[in-house]
């Protein structure tokens, strides 16, 4: 067999379920419905209303963040069809891998890999300073040179309080799916309360005035607010990865990735509108425009409230993206491209041990010892990639007779997959030039260990 019939075999949908079938399915539809909600919403609903209101979409934030939905939805339908039909863990990673053959599978998730875990890892640095913030208000300070990532010059070595949050999390995930589950639960709803008190209390503040000019940056600022809220969506995606783990997948996939979609839209909304009311949008252009809000208000003692309910925010989303780390390097591993160890599962937790403890080092790694802000960007091309690869698999998908679906399909077929296509290619197009430069380098690296090490030890081509 020449090397491009190996690199473009497709792997059967039966051989993956062989695979997964050490996989114990407990999640049900609110477990994954908490996950999805969990991954998307964390502290950027504090943040991002505000920020894009002042800068590009004024109080037509609203309609943005309702753009954005209808995109993310298309995105979504297409996840929801995919899992449906293929109830197997790896998220796009597997789903390519079937579809398209296992370089293309590789590519996803090799993408999808640099969106996890560098997405924790910066995640754990913000929770960091949101907790350092909120522990000052106790007179507890942190060492500062355990304070924050290797920086001599400045007198810090490493962020302790980033890799002990990832350390707590992973610990959590290996004492099994079902205490981890009950832990977001619990957190998503303090979360999602906290929410919902802001709104509520600041509804009384509400000035309709603030709202005039309703779109001050015209119809364009509009769209480009919703290109910049459209990120605030990214984590839907991840509940993918946990179909291996899902009871009756068929029906739960499609109601959890739809679902969570469904209730962070309205929460994004709420929040956007009522913190437009209370305060001009002119206003917002700083780092914490909720709190800021509240302090207008005269409502200091609830921004104490928001604190808690950013680090609920971030704290689940670290949960969620570490989670479908673990199985994403586990499926890759399943799979032989990387080493079989990182599959083993757990005998008396029926989890991925070794593919937690894996994700754990890295995302720890670069979470306490390094500086991510140049290198956040790189989040939001892996996923847009893999968005665009299953919303032209959707048609791929319907083609293939030997994968039977008889639970959810996308809507107006074969237009909504079509549209969702454009609607990547174009988020894309919107990166900048280093972001792409950046990302080249990463997948040159991914596409070494691929023709190293993934070919030879393929288990498809064995």
């Amino acid at each position: 067999m020449n090397i491009l019939s190996k690199v473009n075999r497709k792997t059967s949908l039966a051989k993956f379920i062989d695979r997964d079938k050490n996989l114990e399915r407990t999640i049900g539809t609110k477990d994954l419905t908490m996950m999805g909600i969990g991954a998307v919403i964390g502290a950027g609903i504090f943040i991002l209303p505000g920020t894009v209101a002042a800068t590009t979409a004024g109080p037509g934030i609203i309609v943005s963040f309702i753009i954005a939905t209808i995109v993310c939805s298309l995105c979504a339908m297409c996840y929801a069809e995919f899992s449906s039909a293929l109830p197997v863990a790896g998220s796009a990673y597997t789903f390519g891998n079937i579809i398209f053959g296992e370089i293309t599978g590789w590519i996803i998730g090799w993408g999808l890999v640099l969106e996890y875990m560098l997405s924790v890892a910066t995640v754990s640095t913000g929770w960091s300073a949101y907790l350092q913030s909120f522990l000052a208000n106790f007179g507890i300070h942190i060492p500062k040179a355990l304070s924050a990532n290797y920086d001599p010059s400045h007198g810090t070595y490493v962020n302790i309080i980033a890799i002990l949050v990832v350390v707590l999390i992973s610990w959590i995930l290996t004492r099994g799916v079902q205490s981890s589950a009950k832990l977001n639960d619990i957190m998503v709803l303090v979360k999602i309360a906290i929410i919902i008190v802001f709104v509520v209390a600041g509804a009384f503040f509400v000035k309709p005035s603030n709202w005039n000019p309703f779109m001050p940056f015209g119809v364009s600022g509009v769209f480009h607010g919703a290109s910049l809220v459209f990120f605030a969506y990214l984590g839907f995606d991840v509940i993918a990865a946990s179909a291996g783990e899902v009871k009756n997948p068929k029906r739960t996939m499609p109601i959890g990735i739809i679902g969570s979609l469904v209730v962070c839209t309205i929460l994004y909304i709420l929040v956007s509108v009522v913190l437009t009311g209370i305060v001009s949008y002119k206003d917002l252009n700083v780092s914490d425009p909720v709190t800021f809000a509240l302090q207008l208000i005269h409502l200091d003692k609830l921004g104490m409230l928001i604190s808690v309910g950013a680090l609920a925010g971030m704290f689940t989303m670290m949960v969620n993206m570490i989670f479908s780390s673990s199985r994403l390097i586990y499926s890759i591993g399943r799979d032989g491209l990387l080493p079989k160890g990182l599959s083993k599962i757990d005998d008396k937790r029926n989890v991925p041990k070794h593919s937690i403890i894996f994700v754990t080092i890295v995302i720890a790694a670069m979470g306490g010892l390094f500086s991510l802000d140049k290198l956040a960007s790189l989040v939001n091309i892996g996923t847009l990639i893999a968005f665009t690869f299953m919303s032209i698999g959707v048609i791929f998908l319907r083609r293939r007779k030997d994968i039977k679906n008889d639970g959810f399909k996308v809507p107006l077929y074969p237009f909504l997959p079509i549209v969702s296509v454009i609607a990547c290619i174009y988020l894309l197009l919107q990166l900048p030039l280093d972001t792409w430069v950046t990302a080249a380098i990463w997948f040159a690296i991914g596409l070494a260990i691929y023709f190293g090490y993934g070919v030879k030890h393929s288990r498809s081509n064995k």
